[in-house]
């Protein structure tokens, strides 16, 4: 399986601070899916243009069978991730973001300002996840069946 991790964060991108949420998914999928995961790794500034064609390059060009990013959800004005992806997307699947919304706000109230969505490009399956590594310890684990089942009808299985 090939899958990108896309963090999207100015501060990470101009090396202001490490990046540890593109590693956390990297955890939670391996233990998920297995070490045989070959892992392309991007991170990039807030910028839609440069979001958006590092998606379209993931889907399109590397082929990839599901491509994560992390970022870029909220309210605030950079945060214009949820717009790129609908931009490259072909099929949007609004459930992924609900259910990750749903779980969260038991937690934290203000999980209901995330805008994350999620959605198919060709053979590609794309899930914004929030920019905060114990979000994503919380919900992308939640995440995994649907992953698999939706990876296995876009490979008409």
């Amino acid at each position: 399986m090939k899958v990108a991790r896309i963090t999207l964060s100015d501060r990470a991108s101009a090396g202001v601070y490490e990046d540890r949420s593109g590693p956390e998914i990297e955890r939670i999928l391996n233990e998920s899916f297995g070490s045989g995961i070959e892992w392309q790794r991007v991170v990039i500034p807030d910028e839609r243009v440069q979001i958006e064609e590092a998606l379209r390059r993931m889907c399109d060009v590397e082929h990839c069978d599901l491509v994560v990013t992390t970022g870029g959800t909220g309210p605030a004005p950079r945060d214009v991730t949820p717009e790129a992806t609908r931009a490259v997307l072909e099929r949007e699947m609004p459930g992924f973001g609900e259910v990750m919304r749903m779980q969260s706000f038991a937690r934290v109230p203000t999980a209901i300002l995330s805008r994350s969505t999620a959605g198919t490009r060709g053979q590609t399956l794309i899930i914004n996840l929030p920019g905060n590594p114990k979000a994503i310890g919380e919900c992308l684990p939640m995440l995994i069946p649907a992953i698999r089942e939706c990876i296995r009808h876009l490979h008409g299985e």
